[in-house]
């Protein structure tokens, strides 16, 4: 499966205590890097929705932002504290008596008391669980992006490997072709020098034109390596750093080829594979 490493998702829930907003957005880097912009009230669910997110991405630079709108009947109310209160007014009360003429103690007056109002914080855990169920909703949706993205690729590795795979085969059909008219080159040196052809010395040079000239192990090789990175193309895991590696061997073989090339439509062949894996490479660079 191909995955794109750039994509954004978002989604939304409403719930009686308000509502939830979650965006994510990834970008391609080399290992997974979350980061995260959580409400206070939800901070502590951060280290289980990472844990999420190391489970079901393989890497990315991954910006998730959550926010929460709390509606007002879940505001945080007050409470009075009845029993200071109590204490409060029967200590008022013996004062009075005390007093030829006692100043009104209003109800704001025993409410400004020290520690005569406590606030109730409201119960969260609604709250929490529709936060790990939005967030993981949206992580889904993400990845469905990620795949959507990535599979639209998939045309443009499909035609530089056939490309390729058939510059390869021309190539390698050519070869025998190519390897004689440098033997004929080779014999017409000979004579051109007006030096005795020695069938020995003669078979000698063909050896090591031969030897310098053979790219059969580059053909293989290349071969293989497109094979390779076509199962690699059909796998379910993340694939993008094992097809940088396949892309350093193309270059590497492809390299080869043209250090060796013995014609000019070779060295032609060579480049244009050299094109085709930077291609392919600038791609692989944002894959999952």
């Amino acid at each position: 499966m191909i995955r794109s490493m750039t994509a954004f998702a978002r989604q939304e829930t409403q719930g009686e205590w308000g509502g939830l907003t979650c965006e994510i957005r990834t970008v391609n880097h080399r290992y997974l890097e979350p980061s995260f912009r959580l409400p206070e009230t939800l901070r502590e669910l951060e280290n289980a929705f990472r844990e999420h997110l190391r489970k079901t991405l393989g890497r990315g630079k991954v910006d998730v932002g959550m926010r929460l709108q709390s509606s007002e009947t879940a505001d945080a109310g007050l409470m009075v504290n009845e029993q200071l209160a109590d204490s409060l007014n029967d200590a008022i009360n013996h004062v009075n008596r005390m007093l030829d003429n006692p100043a009104h103690i209003s109800a704001i007056d025993i409410l400004r008391w020290p520690g005569m109002l406590e606030r109730q914080e409201p119960d969260l855990t609604p709250v929490k669980v529709a936060a790990d169920e939005l967030f993981r909703r949206t992580v889904e949706d993400l990845v469905l992006v990620r795949e959507r993205e990535g599979e639209r690729l998939r045309p443009l590795f499909e035609e530089r490997l056939d490309a390729m795979a058939e510059r390869v085969a021309r190539v390698r059909e050519r070869m025998p072709q190519l390897l004689e008219a440098q033997a004929d080159v080779l014999r017409e040196r000979f004579r051109a020098a007006s030096v005795e052809l020695d069938p020995d010395r003669l078979s000698q040079e063909m050896v090591l034109l031969a030897q310098k000239s053979d790219v059969a192990e580059e053909l293989d090789r290349l071969d293989a390596h497109l094979g390779e990175i076509r199962d690699t193309l059909q796998r379910n895991d993340a694939i993008g750093r094992r097809l940088d590696f396949l892309m350093q061997e193309l270059n590497r073989e492809a390299n080869t080829l043209s250090s060796k090339s013995i014609d000019a439509d070779v060295t032609r062949t060579a480049v244009d594979m050299k094109v085709y894996i930077e291609q392919m490479r600038e791609q692989v660079q944002n894959l999952e």
